[in-house]
């Protein structure tokens, strides 16, 4: 998933689990498993080198740099710089509705401080789309109700409060190691919302691109869809000629020069060409030669370079953490987007160059560095991005000093090159960011095909229903319902606890699932053997007893509850519990409960396979004093063997 990518590579899904497994191992071995682990780490200075390593990844990278990196590296560094100062730009003034000025501090502290902590050498930690958009909704939301204040100033105060918590919230997800929150979401429901930002985005910057801004601002716009019905009542009859004009030549230009650029890939200074960057210097030029602002085109104008009345401010105010409250829904979903966005940009450029990265430390190298910029008044949530970090590796870089070199040269286009783009044209912004939604929508229509033909009905309900969402209310909103509908469906999953009937192959003493193996029958009446297939725990055993009852009464076919009973009533009862490693005590609890049950219906309980860890919790729990040593078996075949005697 990218929020500006054109397409995730196949190498990145298939090294995923890899990536995740030695992440784990890495952890472990770092963790503290025996007490000579903490004696050891105090007294080894190579032990404690590696740890300073492991959490400070720079440590290992910069005592090593080699002089033969840094001609890629600062190609690399100076290439995405060209790339992202226009991209900025237009993210803060056109998605977040603040100063220009904070979307460069954005696209510079917080990619100096991840170079520090990062774990991936290619990857470049700015403001994104999707999170600059939820961004400028939030500020909207407040500043709505907030008319007579100063508005650029409360502007700061709230992204300022939304890039703290968004930081917070990373490094505490990191801290607790929950980087494998990237396989929770479904990936409808991120295509729903990447397709519902880009539709958005699309919108928002078609009415400046038409030069309808003053006007949509007398009619106080709110939702997307009010936008798209102004637009079609408005963009013909209302639409400002000259911006227009402007508009969609830079647009035209723009595209063209990036096709031919793909035609010529074997070029590579035609290939390396900075396409945005130029058209926003050809724009301006020509807006100044010619006044166009005196013609009523809309243009940047004059910016000053300061953040409020001090350039580095606490965020632990009482002006910052009043709008916190308000704001922590947003944090929190531009915190999981914006990882998402990083993770996947981080392990496409792993699996390329052969690296291995850190979920858990990624987090908290993100997390860090939106704290971190947040000292920094306006600052907008900065996280990885797809398109600019293989850029960064295309070109030539290899470490993070292409980052360093990235930020300084954003640095110094902000306090040396921003009164040159004076009279940068507004619409040009726009067009910049209108660009990305080709890249956001490329997969969405193979994505809506394949569910289709796979007759995946809830995935395409859910991406429906979160693009629904997006537009009618807002992107917020489409992405917290679909969320909660997401991990709803997670848990249901998660809640049926794997199981399934086995029957003797004829003639033999081996025992196969009866829906898998026609071979397989249950051959001896009124006996159920029961195959628990996975760990027990308080979640898969909480509707442990309705399965129990349904395969009594059904067996293995799915059938509805109203229908007559299809098997004779259970006497005896085998549970295989081979696949069964663990049990948590929830667990055991309600499985003692289940076990008494039957015991009082008169159903005769064996339980076959036991290892010895589970073997001693049922102990512990009472299952064994409650069912009788005789109950507990090597195999299915010695259980059975009792109860046929006893039929005899």
């Amino acid at each position: 998933m990218g929020i500006d990518a054109e397409a995730t590579v196949p190498a990145e899904e298939r090294t995923a689990l890899l990536d995740r497994a030695a992440d784990q191992r890495t952890e472990y071995t770092s963790g503290a498993a025996t007490p000579s682990t903490f004696y050891n780490a105090g007294k080894d200075p190579s032990v404690l080198s590696k740890r300073l390593k492991y959490y400070i990844p720079s440590l290992a990278w910069i005592p090593k740099y080699s002089v033969s990196l840094i001609g890629g590296d600062v190609l690399a560094g100076l290439t995405v710089a060209s790339v992202l100062i226009p991209q900025s730009v237009s993210y803060a003034t056109s998605l977040a509705k603040i100063s220009p000025v904070t979307g460069l501090i954005s696209a510079s502290v917080p990619g100096i401080i991840y170079a520090f902590l990062g774990t991936s050498r290619q990857l470049n930690v700015a403001p994104e789309a999707a999170t600059s958009l939820l961004v400028g909704q939030a500020v909207a939301d407040i500043l709505h109700d907030h008319t007579g204040d100063d508005v650029a100033t409360l502007g700061l105060i709230i992204s300022t409060a939304i890039t703290l918590q968004a930081g917070l919230i990373e490094f505490l997800l990191g801290f607790f190691r929950l980087g494998f929150i990237d396989v929770v979401l479904s990936r409808a429901l991120l295509r729903g919302f990447i397709t519902a930002v880009a539709v958005v985005i699309m919108v928002e910057q078609l009415i400046p691109m038409f030069g309808l801004t003053h006007l949509s601002h007398e009619l106080d716009l709110e939702t997307t869809l009010d936008k798209i019905i102004f637009l079609c009542q408005y963009a013909w009859s209302n639409y400002h000629p000259l911006s227009t004009v402007v508009s969609f030549g830079a647009l035209f230009t723009l595209i063209a020069i990036r096709s031919a650029k793909n035609q010529l890939k074997k070029y590579w200074f035609i290939y390396r060409i900075p396409e945005v960057l130029l058209v926003v210097i050809a724009s301006t030029v020509l807006s100044a030669h010619y006044q166009w602002d005196e013609d009523g085109l809309d243009i940047l104008g004059s910016v000053k370079v300061t953040t409020g009345s001090s350039f580095f401010v606490s965020p632990f105010t009482t002006k910052t953490l009043k709008y916190a409250h308000s704001t922590t829904s947003t944090a929190f979903i531009i915190s999981i987007v914006g990882f998402l966005d990083s993770i996947v940009a981080a392990k496409q450029n792993a699996a390329h160059f052969g690296y291995s990265i850190s979920p858990n430390r990624e987090l908290v190298a993100l997390g860090a560095a939106n704290v971190g910029a947040s000292f920094i008044p306006g600052t907008l949530p900065a996280f990885g991005s797809i398109t600019r970090s293989r850029i960064n590796g295309d070109v030539g870089g290899r470490t993070q000093m292409a980052s360093l070199v990235c930020s300084a040269v954003v640095l110094l286009a902000t306090f040396v090159f921003l009164p040159w783009m004076y009279y940068l044209p507004k619409c040009v912004l726009a067009v910049v960011i209108t660009l990305i939604i080709f890249s956001l929508l490329a997969e969405t229509p193979h994505d809506v095909v394949y569910y289709w033909r796979m007759g995946a009905w809830i995935d395409l309900g859910l991406m429906f229903l979160t693009f629904v969402c997006s537009i009618v209310y807002n992107v917020e909103v489409g992405i917290v319902v679909s969320l909660i509908i997401s991990l709803l469906l997670l848990v249901h999953r998660s809640s049926k606890t794997r199981m399934t009937i086995l029957g003797r192959v004829h003639g033999t003493d081996r025992w196969r699932p009866v829906n898998e193996d026609p071979e397989a029958e249950e051959d001896v009446p009124g006996v159920l053997v029961i195959r628990i297939r996975e760990n027990l725990d308080f979640a898969n055993t909480a509707q442990l007893k309705e399965r129990l009852r349904r395969m009594e009464l059904y067996g293995p076919i799915k059938t509805h509850p109203s229908e007559a009973p299809m098997r004779q009533e259970t006497t005896v009862i085998v549970f295989h519990m081979a696949d069964v490693d663990k049990c948590d005590a929830s667990a055991m609890q309600i499985f003692y409960e289940l076990l008494e049950e039957y015991k009082v219906r008169g159903v005769d309980l064996f339980i076959t396979h036991l290892k010895n860890k589970p073997q001693r919790q049922f102990m512990q729990a009472g299952i064994w004093d409650l069912l009788g040593a005789d109950a507990f078996r090597q195999t299915v075949a010695d259980a059975i063997s009792i109860v046929e005697a006893s039929n005899q």
